[in-house]
């Protein structure tokens, strides 16, 4: 069939018709790997606090897809060369981006497979489907191995169009105004200076805006207090199904879950010299992973004679979260160790366990990150300036510095 009858409108909330006018780009949204983030938030438990954002990871792949389209249609029409392959393959790039995002997208990231990022796992699916469709000009510019640089920062860099479409969509569907951004406005603002992605001076606000509106949506959103309770107690539950998976407990789940729970699968296991599993068995396998096989497992744990997996599975289906304390330094210890012997003397469980229900940890973003990526403004006299150094109104110096904060989990009927 040729390309021409495999035309694809797709009418989105955010940007409207959005056209799929590549073969290849048709045949991959229809593979069941692509399919499979249909059934993933973008946003994980956000949804929580925000309920509008029950939006999906295949809602965020192609509004990615459709800014990369406008970013390289711009690009060509201020005089830059990009073949059509190389727009093909730059698309392909983002439209598989976040193909390797685990159930409940970041939320899970390391809980089913150790110390390996979604990265990482994107990478392994695109180098699955290379076995069908020929993916290695893409491969090149995702992993920044093509000579034109601007295409990989197109698709992963501070100003990319990933960033560009998670802020505006995220804050469409959270409701958050205070996160939207002119994605529209800094598209026809970039340009390409020395192979580097850049923005003209008439962008400059545009930008400054961005840059507020991502700090402002981290901390107001994807890092909110309670997100991070049902993030965390999602974390837990997964870990504690792990461990006695370890023993040889038997738990329901579906195949797909089971093979994760049962095996090691971690970096180690994936990137060996002699890895336990072939990389085509976990993809496989992992592709069948998605909410719907978490969710239904901790519905039907709810009733698992294990104390602790039970009453954190309850915990998670009925909303009755840990409480949150947020502060800038680390808890006392002696605080912590006062709230684990009540907890124990009330929950009547052991020091064994105690860490399922009292955890401390720490969480930090920055905004702007200065070095090598960093946002370059060109002004009309061709002179690129870093925008730390060409903003009069941001403090930079802020946005750019790492900002951690300290948590403590408890249950909140102590």
């Amino acid at each position: 069939m040729s390309s021409h009858y495999k035309q694809k409108i797709i009418n989105d909330p955010v940007y409207g018709f959005i056209n799929i006018p590549y073969g290849i780009i048709f045949d991959l949204i229809e593979h069941p790997c692509f399919q499979r983030l249909r059934r993933i938030k973008q946003l994980g438990l956000t949804n929580f606090v925000y309920p509008g954002a029950t939006h999906t990871r295949f809602q965020h792949a192609i509004g990615a897809y459709y800014l990369m389209n406008s970013a390289i249609n711009i690009i060509k029409l201020k005089g830059h060369n990009v073949s059509d392959e190389e727009a093909e393959a730059v698309s392909v790039a983002i439209l598989l981006h976040d193909i390797g995002h685990g159930p409940f997208s970041h939320a899970l990231e390391y809980s089913l497979v150790e110390k390996i990022t979604h990265e990482d796992l994107s990478g392994l699916f695109m180098d699955y489907l290379n076995k069908t469709y020929d993916l290695s000009l893409a491969i090149n510019i995702f992993r920044n191995q093509y000579h034109k640089k601007f295409l990989n920062q197109l698709v992963s860099s501070q100003l990319d169009t990933d960033r560009l479409d998670y802020l505006r969509r995220d804050s469409f569907f959270t409701g958050v105004i205070e996160g939207a951004i002119g994605s529209d406005r800094i598209i026809k603002m970039l340009n390409v200076v020395n192979d580097q992605l850049v923005v003209e001076a008439k962008g400059i606000y545009s930008i400054e805006k961005f840059l507020i509106a991502r700090r402002f949506m981290y901390w107001q959103v994807y890092l909110h207090k309670t997100v991070i309770a049902a993030e965390q107690l999602f974390v837990k539950i997964l870990k504690r199904a792990k461990e006695l998976a370890n023993n040889k407990i038997q738990l329901f789940g579906t195949p797909a879950l089971k093979f994760f729970l049962y095996n090691n699968i971690c970096k180690e296991t994936i990137f060996s010299e002699s890895p336990e599993f072939d990389h085509s068995e976990i993809i496989e396998q992992f592709s069948k992973l998605d909410d719907n096989d978490i969710i239904a497992s901790i519905k039907v744990w709810t009733d698992h004679p294990d104390f602790t997996l039970s009453t954190l599975c309850k915990r998670m289906i009925n909303r009755e979260l840990f409480r949150v304390e947020i502060q800038n330094t680390p808890f006392n210890k002696n605080k912590i160790e006062e709230i684990k012997l009540r907890v124990k003397k009330k929950l009547k469980i052991g020091e064994d366990v105690i860490h399922y229900y009292v955890f401390t940890d720490s969480i930090s973003n920055k905004a702007y990150i200065p070095g090598d990526t960093k946002i370059k403004i060109l002004y009309n006299n061709g002179q690129l300036v870093d925008i730390a150094d060409a903003s009069d109104m941001l403090n930079v110096e802020v946005l750019a510095k790492t900002v951690t904060k300290y948590f403590l989990c408890y249950p909140k009927d102590l």
